[in-house]
């Protein structure tokens, strides 16, 4: 005879209570969690919306740990980047899935204490946290988690620190690479917009922008660079700001797709054509970069990847009971041109 579940266990989501809430079916729901390609992109993000709203933990039957513990870990996220989100959700539901592990999504609300994340953690028993920025430069929520004993991989961090386990690439060079690319098209005048100053990545991106121009002799000027926070909004405004200058640029470099997008729809606005008055590259290659017209130009970060390895170092740790040793993993990055970018007129 089973015993009964706990109150916990049966108010607990349910594939059902997913496929509901996102207006599917259950199948749909479980060919997302699976990452099968049958799926379009619009329902997909749908379904990975229902599952962080709903807390929902897809891997119910989780293998056992040596000490006959079940292994639980947690994606703990606060991103304003729908599109990035999306990717960081596909590719932990789907390592997740594979190693037979039961993964919580739990979002960081706005106003919530780092205390109050921590007992909800320790309420669901989690052995280990995925990271994604901005979390995992939250030098608070990192230490509480150390001070439990809790297990941490963080994913995108800009600059590796010693005593935490990260899965990123080289923002510094990505950069770089993208800027040099503008220069080499006949770009002189090239605007950055930065990411959010709270996330280590940002001042990286911004670092290899300023490194390319340098190489190439050319001038950093203040009036080239504007203060983004890697959301839309703050794309528009600082696209705008870029194209008020008294001499703007001829090309923009956001430091990502969301920036870049709104970048592209600013210019829109003013009757640019992008990329004839106006080049603008992004960063990420997140699903909105070839959802917007043209298609942008930009750093294919493998977001979905990196989620992947930081589950897959995150259950290593668990399982072989190495919570202390620190893993550092670099994954490539790549320049990918399509139709928003040209050299400049004249």
């Amino acid at each position: 005879m089973q015993p009964p579940k706990s109150r916990s266990q049966r108010n607990a989501p349910t594939i059902n209570d997913v496929a509901r809430h996102a207006g599917v079916s259950p199948m749909t729901v479980s060919r997302v969690i699976n990452d099968e390609a049958a799926v379009r992109p619009a329902t997909r993000e749908k379904v990975q919306a229902s599952i962080a709203a709903l807390d929902y933990a897809p891997s119910a039957a989780a293998r056992q740990l040596a000490g006959g513990e079940e292994t639980r870990i947690a994606l703990l996220y606060s991103n304003p980047s729908g599109a990035y989100l999306s990717e960081v959700l596909m590719g932990s539901l789907d390592r997740a899935s594979a190693l037979n592990v039961q993964l919580t999504v739990v979002k960081f609300d706005e106003g919530m204490s780092v205390d109050s994340a921590i007992t909800q953690l320790k309420r669901g028993r989690v052995n280990g946290i995925i990271l994604p920025p901005p979390l995992c430069d939250s030098a608070p929520m990192l230490a509480a988690l150390q001070a439990e004993g809790i297990a941490v991989v963080a994913v995108a961090l800009g600059v590796n620190q010693p005593d935490v386990s990260c899965v990123a690439i080289d923002d510094f060079h990505a950069a770089e690479t993208m800027t040099r690319h503008l220069i080499d098209l006949g770009h002189r005048r090239i605007g950055f917009i930065k990411g959010n100053p709270a996330i280590s990545a940002s001042e990286e991106r911004y670092r290899g922008y300023c490194a390319a121009l340098e190489a190439a002799g050319l001038a950093q000027e203040a009036s080239l660079v504007a203060q983004g926070y890697f959301t839309y909004r703050s794309g528009l405004e600082a696209a705008k700001r870029l194209l008020d200058a008294p001499a703007p640029p001829s090309a923009i470099f956001a430091s990502n797709d969301d920036m870049a997008a709104a970048a592209v729809a600013m210019a829109h606005a003013r009757r640019l054509d992008v990329p004839r008055d106006l080049t603008v590259c992004g960063f990420d290659d997140t699903p909105l970069a070839t959802t917007i017209w043209p298609e942008l130009t930009t750093i294919r970060q493998p977001i979905a990847d990196m989620a992947r390895a930081a589950v897959d170092m995150l259950v290593r740790a668990l399982r072989q009971r190495k919570g202390a040793v620190v893993e550092h993993e670099q994954l490539d990055y790549a320049l990918v041109r399509r139709q928003s970018d040209a050299a400049p007129l004249g």
